[in-house]
């Protein structure tokens, strides 16, 4: 959630989680959040920061209000939670809703590795674990609420002769093996360190890697030799070669940026924002690549079952709702009582949907308005986009659809690879995604699956 996304400092979201931190309802702020942290429909809330906020609350069987910091899509968000336990609810109240370009050394630093891991987990300063990912012990074989409060080593055996000095200045865990104590699995561990307000180790974010090949735990660099250029090897090697050092030079450089370590020039902190910012959206580049192997697979279906595109269409609207009203536009989207029966996968259309919808809203200038229709076409059931910016020359309309293409490589966000995906992620579910556009008027972007 960028600066356009922000609902503003005196907007208060509010969400009702159940006993397991699953999302009962949510106000459309908290529900993006929710959704561009990795969560989806009826998943516990994804937001770290905001769900340890929740579980304090739980425990100590009081209100808790915290001030915490979610690293949310090319910047950082300073959010004042409210979370006040009922009756085996809790029930948040989120305020504040300030961005922040830079890293404070008292929030919590940058989402970690939420790509291409296994899973996740986050320790305080004596090692001792405080967040492990959704669904993580479900699917690796141990009790994720058993385990929090717990020392690392009690989820990761290590090599004694290594595990003496767990943490070091620079790189903490980086690339150390070590075996999943449940399971006996071998893993790799990769992790970032999080400071204090005095510059001190205040705790890890890091990542685990399952181990599943022969020799990868003694490979330091993977060797990629010929095949396809994104091969599910080569992604898992560019994802682990690169992610531990992006995170560490988006921290460093915000470390700089809010002169954690003393006074600095302002255009030097300037120069830092610049590098951390970039630094996001190469992490953010890494995060599509990954997504790409498993799409470009020959074998890549999506689930087919029965969905209301209407209702998709209505969904990605209402999230993106804040950041239209930021930019001073307007989303017309289909009636509570249309419904559009198609067949296809729900998280992945509401992706695509998202996609498209947000893109209307960065191109339509203030006081326009962005249109989502749901009509039949014979067997097929359509969503159209239609923005009213700039349009899209006819020899660019494929082009735009094509890894790494942009309109005009000159505007800022986006990488290239949105509407790839998107057409891939259609085609997979046996649809379709088109364009048509004439310059100077707008473009409709058309989404289609099949009826039934």
């Amino acid at each position: 959630m960028t600066s356009m996304d922000s609902p503003g400092e005196s907007m208060v979201a509010r969400a009702i989680l159940d006993a397991g931190d699953h999302i009962l309802s949510a106000d459309p702020p908290i529900e993006l959040l929710h959704v561009r942290a990795g969560g989806d429909v009826g998943d516990r809330l994804a937001v770290a920061p905001i769900a340890r906020v929740a579980r304090l609350a739980r425990r100590l069987g009081i209100a808790v209000s915290r001030q915490v910091m979610v690293a949310d899509d090319e910047g950082d968000l300073d959010l004042w939670v409210q979370a006040r336990p009922e009756t085996g609810q809790i029930r948040l109240s989120i305020s504040g809703w300030r961005d922040r370009t830079a890293w404070q050394p008292s929030a919590t630093p940058p989402d970690y590795a939420a790509t291409g891991a296994d899973f996740r987990w986050e320790t305080d300063a004596a090692l001792r674990l405080t967040f492990l990912s959704p669904g993580a012990g479900i699917r690796h074989g141990f009790d994720a609420a058993t385990m929090l409060g717990q020392p690392l080593k009690a989820l990761f055996a290590f090599d004694p002769k290594t595990s003496g000095v767990l943490v070091d200045d620079t790189a903490p865990l980086d690339g150390r093996g070590a075996r999943l104590r449940p399971t006996d699995a071998p893993v790799r561990l990769s992790a970032a360190i999080r400071h204090d307000g005095a510059g001190g180790i205040a705790g890890l974010v890091g990542a685990t890697y399952l181990i599943d090949e022969p020799g990868e735990a003694e490979a330091e660099h993977p060797i990629i030799a010929g095949g396809p250029p994104l091969t599910e090897s080569f992604t898992a090697g560019l994802d682990r070669a690169l992610r531990t050092p992006l995170a560490r030079i988006v921290a460093n450089a915000d470390s700089i940026a809010a002169r954690a370590d003393g006074p600095i020039a302002a255009d030097y902190a300037e120069y830092a924002q610049d590098i951390a910012h970039a630094g996001r959206h190469l992490m953010g580049l890494v995060d599509n690549l990954v997504e790409l192997q498993a799409i470009e697979q020959a074998d890549f279906r999506l689930a087919a079952t029965s969905i209301d595109l209407a209702d998709v269409a209505r969904r990605a609207a209402g999230l993106l709702g804040v950041r239209a009203d930021s930019a001073g536009v307007t989303i017309r989207r289909p009636g509570m009582s249309e419904g559009m029966p198609a067949i296809g996968d729900f998280g992945r259309s509401l992706q695509i949907m998202i996609n498209l919808v947000g893109n209307a809203v960065r191109y339509t200038p203030r006081d326009g308005e962005v249109v989502v229709t749901a009509e039949r076409d014979g067997e097929w059931s359509l969503v159209s986009v239609t923005d009213h910016g700039k349009g899209i020359a006819p020899e660019d309309q494929a082009r735009i659809f094509e890894k790494f293409e942009r309109v005009d490589p000159t505007e800022p966000g986006g990488n290239g690879l949105g509407l790839y995906i998107a057409r891939r992620l259609a085609r997979a579910m046996g649809g379709e995604l088109s364009v048509e556009s004439v310059p100077g008027e707008g473009a409709t972007f058309t989404f289609r699956l099949r009826s039934h």
